[in-house]
């Protein structure tokens, strides 16, 4: 019978990187489950959270990347080992919290039965965000500034979508139009352009404030464009 001593488990890991409980048993001798684990608290591994938990590896503080997760080919790990653990922080340490499809994405996993699992026990909770949930942390004032953080987030994309559909055209009539008449506020500016094909509408209007720094003109008392 092998030896069995942890130095064969860091000798098992070292030459196979990724290995299931069987593998981790023969190592030991024909150990045991019992046993396997064992020996396995004595060293720092790691379960993957997806095959069901079948595979372990060695953990190295460099393994994990900034979301505290990396992969072997298709197995996947988590300095937290399990796959509610990992969601739990995950959405809990988001500074905007997170939605399904965040979370499905970044850990290659379904996490649908994880998250209503999370809900239920109070570990997180979700709110209706639109047409979809979004999971924030159990912690009433934690949670508020999560859904501050995603509102603001939305409204940068909103920004950002709105601009890319901004001609080059529009851009120079809002701002010849600012030229003639500095005190103009948006309505005047959509006012002013009346008749423009196709129609320059007030959100296009405020994209050009906005891009290039001009939402005071007209609310001071004018200014200039340059």
């Amino acid at each position: 019978m092998l030896e069995r001593s942890v130095e064969r488990l860091h000798s098992l890991f070292g030459a196979e990187t990724v290995v299931d409980l069987p593998r981790i048993r023969a190592a030991l001798g024909n150990a045991s489950a019992m046993t396997a684990f064992r020996y396995l608290r004595q060293v720092p591994y790691r379960r993957s959270y997806n095959h069901n938990g079948r595979f372990y590896c060695l953990y190295e503080p460099s393994c994990p990347d900034r979301f505290g997760l990396w992969s072997m080919g298709d197995v996947y790990f988590s300095v937290d080992g399990s796959l509610g653990q990992t969601v739990q922080r995950l959405v809990c340490d988001s500074p905007e919290g997170a939605t399904h499809r965040e979370l499905q994405e970044r850990l290659h996993v379904r996490v649908h039965n994880t998250l209503l699992t999370l809900v239920h026990r109070g570990e997180i909770v979700r709110e209706h965000l639109g047409p979809v949930y979004l999971y924030l942390h159990p912690d009433t004032q934690v949670r508020t500034q999560q859904l501050h953080r995603r509102q603001e987030l939305i409204c940068a994309a909103q920004t950002v979508e709105q601009e890319a559909t901004i001609s080059d055209e529009i851009v120079i009539r809002v701002l010849l139009t600012l030229l003639r008449h500095p005190e103009a506020k948006t309505a005047d500016v959509v006012r002013f352009l009346r008749g423009h094909s196709p129609p320059i509408s007030g959100q296009q209007v405020e994209a050009v404030f906005v891009r290039y720094d001009l939402d005071q003109i007209g609310k001071k008392g004018g200014g200039s464009i340059s």
